[in-house]
């Protein structure tokens, strides 16, 4: 891994946004991050610790190490959940660390066939809504015709390769709906008097949730009128990015963003209120993505100053919907924070304020919050041993708060928890949190995903 004597410094990291050294200079080694980090928990090895792969990153920048398998191994372990960040007492940004490094490696560092293939497939098929819903009414054929089950009992599906073991076993529930493509829905009218809308808000429809999540969407789009908001679904969204971004794929994440940002300008909202924890954000950071494009950076920062994520809307706002019992109550609530809620984005309390005024729920608290539930964007399909460990160990301590309910902001980590209480054979529940403040409005019973 070392350079050989005499041999030339080789060139690592290429000159387009390598891991700032001004970033890497100020981690002082003082291990404060180490028991935050998902993969130090797990292994308990350096190199797979933060301050250990910002190490690597020195050496590589210094051209002291090559991207060979092992090194390019530490860094596609990281899940890049941020927890480090908000642990760090130096303040060091190994976001943006992290971020360009694995743009690096995407441009420089060749990947096997198999690898390359797998990627490819994935960014083939979950950034674009139509060819998920082409796919919807295949899996729906899977899983209710009892393909799935004969396959899961019969252990053949132990002969696929792991990846796709955990795409499989990933898969939502046949039961989710994809919202409409055409035409756009009509947008809720606010409540109350007519011209009493507070904001104009626009909501993210998304990828993976628009198609998988549907019915999380039309629970955001209720929620934000019942409180007073007028809320615009502009047509023509797409992918924001952020899966794109946190892989490593810069230019297509690029893309998307600035196709965001058209799309929600020409609605002419006040804000962009984003219900998956990943898209928020990355589009809170449009800004500083854009910076060196001269045509967008000023319109990337604007743009990112009015994306929230829903949480934070209604938080906000004054004289909310009166809040009922839910069917059923008292409800034990346990609540999951995803990373880039918590980490990205710094939000806790809110989410919390608003289960917390829901007559009837009883929240409590996960042990071990801060630690990733190992779904991490495409992290729990490209890295499917330790995101199930990951997994787990989330399911373990959600169990033992005795909690009727998981609720959670992002749709990944939907998926991996109720993929992973399903496997430790005690399936919850599992709502996104304007879910469970729809159903209170409305009075209705919470659905019940994550129960197959």
């Amino acid at each position: 891994m070392a350079r050989e004597p005499g041999r030339p410094a080789a060139a690592a990291f290429d000159a387009h946004h390598p891991p700032d050294a001004a970033i890497l200079d100020e981690c002082v080694h003082c291990g404060f991050c180490l028991p935050t980090c998902p993969t130090y928990a797990l292994w308990q090895t350096e190199m797979d610790s933060p301050r250990g792969r910002i190490y690597l990153m020195k050496l590589a920048l210094d051209g002291e190490i090559e991207l060979n398998e092992t090194v390019v191994g530490h860094f596609d372990a990281c899940l890049g959940c941020l927890a480090c960040v908000t642990a760090c007492p130096s303040g060091v940004r190994y976001d943006r660390l992290i971020e360009a490094t694995r743009g690096q490696i995407e441009r420089r560092f060749p990947r096997s066939p198999g690898a390359r293939l797998f990627r490819r497939l994935l960014f083939a098929v979950l950034p674009y809504p139509r060819r998920l819903r082409v796919l919807l009414p295949l899996l729906r054929l899977y899983q209710r015709s009892g393909v799935q089950a004969f396959l899961r009992r019969a252990g053949l599906l132990r002969r696929l390769p792991a990846s796709l073991r955990a795409l499989e076993g990933l898969l939502p529930p046949g039961r989710a709906r994809a919202t409409p493509l055409a035409p756009t829905p009509a947008p809720p009218a606010a409540a109350g008097a007519p011209g009493a809308a507070r904001l104009r808000v626009g909501l993210l429809t998304g990828c993976v949730q628009s198609v998988f999540f549907g019915e999380v969407n039309a629970a955001t789009a209720r929620v934000l009128a019942a409180d007073g908001c007028e809320v615009v679904i502009p047509p023509g969204q797409g992918c924001c990015g952020a899966l794109a971004l946190h892989a490593g794929l810069e230019e297509d994440a690029l893309q998307r963003a600035r196709r965001t940002i058209e799309v929600f300008e020409r609605a002419g909202v006040d804000v962009v209120a984003v219900n998956a924890a990943g898209c928020g954000s990355a589009m809170k950071d449009y800004g500083r993505l854009l910076a060196d494009d001269p045509l967008w950076a000023e319109r990337a920062r604007t743009f990112s100053g009015r994306c929230y994520d829903v949480t934070e809307v209604l938080d906000r706002l004054e004289a909310p919907a009166q809040r009922q019992p839910l069917p059923g109550a008292p409800l034990r609530v346990a609540y999951h924070d995803a990373c880039h809620l918590q980490h990205g984005q710094g939000i806790r309390a809110q989410p919390r304020r608003l289960l917390a005024a829901i007559p009837g729920v009883e929240l409590v608290e996960i042990p071990d919050a801060a630690l990733c539930c190992g779904s991490a964007g495409i992290y729990n399909l490209v890295q499917p041993a330790a995101a199930a460990e990951l997994g787990e160990r989330k399911a373990r301590h959600i169990l033992a708060t005795g909690a009727q309910a998981v609720v959670t902001g992002n749709p990944g980590c939907a998926l991996q928890i109720a993929a992973a209480l399903e496997r430790a054979g005690q399936p919850l529940p599992i709502l996104h949190t304007i879910e469970l403040v729809d159903a209170s409005i409305r009075g209705t019973t919470p659905p019940r995903h994550g129960v197959r």
